[in-house]
């Protein structure tokens, strides 16, 4: 999983697999679920996105990380 944000655009983009996307679907104003050619669930499009999260903070619980990267 990888987290990716343009401060220009304010948007933050969930990457839950490393699979293009082939369908989108927004399920409420400004965020949208991208899914790949079988429909399994790929990536979450979140606009907006510094109203929406505190984005200076990042909390992570109990994940079993093999490898942790921040830039």
């Amino acid at each position: 999983m990888r987290l990716s944000y343009d401060p220009t655009t304010d948007s933050l983009y969930i990457h839950l697999a490393e699979r293009p996307s082939a369908d989108s679907d927004e399920v409420t104003d400004g965020v949208v679920l991208d899914y790949d050619a079988s429909g399994a669930l790929v990536g979450i499009d979140v606009q907006h996105a510094s109203k929406r999260a505190d984005l200076e903070r990042l909390s992570v619980s109990r994940l079993p990380l093999r490898d942790l990267d921040a830039a």
